[in-house]
């Protein structure tokens, strides 16, 4: 009887400390809205909002316009109805970050630009940074300067950035999911100390120039080579990275080709990137009778749709995978899972609902 009453102990104390955990999972919106269109969504379901963007402008962090202003402040003003809640300040962006070679290639840009963000961090009463350069060494934006010496650049900005944004803020830094920056563009062994968190950009696998269809935001990889969440994951992991340190990330959007021929339903198919769909319009855009189909890859854990009449194919997140991405996030005691973009999303019961809702019942 002894031994039932410490095994029923031993599993409410476990399931304590596991609800606990979950509780700490970050849940982060990257968010290019105004202050009016935030009231939509249930933002007592964030942990973080990184607003984006702000850019460089004479080697100092920027916010663009006053409309940019008013929003940041009134984001800030959320944290008194949600105090658990970080309102974050982005640099950068794809095309966002032209500069930035440039500007971090010297001690004193650094300098300059740390200096900067301190002081635009303490006036809007922000918690941090997130730095959206994409990418370091290797070729990001077309025509964006890229060069070998940003690695080691980059890791010196961190070391300062650090140093004017104390322990009391945070500091993090969006990389892509894919190996070759995983690979090439950051020391990761020097600057995962200095961050809180990486929020690894585990969509545009396949990007918006390719002429092949394929997964944009696999949970695994259902080739050998092919780029995946848990691909760059596990390569972290192996590195030492912490896993509390690392963060996910989700896509509320679709790409799409056209001209894909009716073969694996246009997956792996050659095709013409065209212009996607975001998640608040898949009920009205993927629907049967305008010729679409669903389907999902079991392996890979991502869906995917394809319309034979038209030729058309859609890669994106779902539901269902976004839910399998939070699982796996919780399998893995990762720090959390951040998404692009909040305003892409429906306000009610859409993805920020689903990570939610297995955030607080596992």
């Amino acid at each position: 009887m002894k031994s039932i009453k410490f095994l029923f102990l031993l599993l409410l104390i476990t399931n304590g400390i596991t609800a606990q955990s979950n509780k700490k999972l970050a849940v982060i919106a990257y968010y290019t809205g105004d202050d009016k269109l935030i009231n939509e969504f249930e933002v007592n379901k964030l942990t973080h909002i990184i607003y984006s963007f702000c850019h460089l402008k004479d080697g100092k962090l920027n916010v663009d316009t006053a409309k940019d202003s008013i929003t940041i402040k009134y984001l800030v003003s959320l944290k008194a109805k949600n105090p658990q809640l970080k309102i974050m300040l982005s640099l950068g962006g794809w095309g966002g970050c032209a500069p930035c070679s440039d500007v971090f290639s010297t001690e004193k840009g650094r300098a300059v630009f740390a200096k900067s963000v301190k002081e635009v961090n303490t006036y809007f009463k922000c918690n941090g940074l997130d730095l959206d350069w994409e990418y370091p060494t290797i070729e990001g934006y077309p025509g964006h300067l890229y060069q070998q010496a940003d690695k080691k650049n980059f890791t010196e900005l961190i070391k300062i950035l650090r140093q004017a944004l104390g322990n009391k803020n945070e500091l993090s830094f969006a990389a892509g999911g894919f190996q070759k920056y995983l690979d090439e563009s950051v020391e990761w062994k020097k600057i995962m100390p200095l961050v809180d968190r990486v929020n690894i950009m585990s969509y545009d696998l396949i990007n918006g120039y390719s002429k092949v269809t394929g997964h944009h935001t696999p949970l695994f990889s259902t080739k050998k080579d092919e780029e995946s969440t848990d691909k760059a994951v596990s390569y972290l992991l192996k590195l030492g990275i912490p896993a509390k340190k690392l963060v996910i990330g989700a896509a509320f959007y679709t790409r799409v080709w056209k001209e894909v021929a009716a073969v694996n339903n246009g997956l792996y198919q050659s095709g013409e990137p065209t212009s996607g769909v975001n998640f608040r319009e898949y009920s009205t855009s993927f629907t049967e009778p305008k010729g679409w189909n669903y389907f999902w890859d079991k392996k890979a854990k991502a869906p995917y749709w394809y319309n034979a009449k038209e030729k058309l194919f859609a890669t994106g997140d779902d539901i269902s995978s976004v839910k399998a991405k939070t699982n796996y996030v919780m399998q893995k005691k990762l720090g959390g899972i951040m998404f692009w973009e909040l305003v892409l999303d429906s306000p009610r019961n859409g993805m920020l609902d689903a990570i939610y809702k297995i955030k607080t019942t596992k």
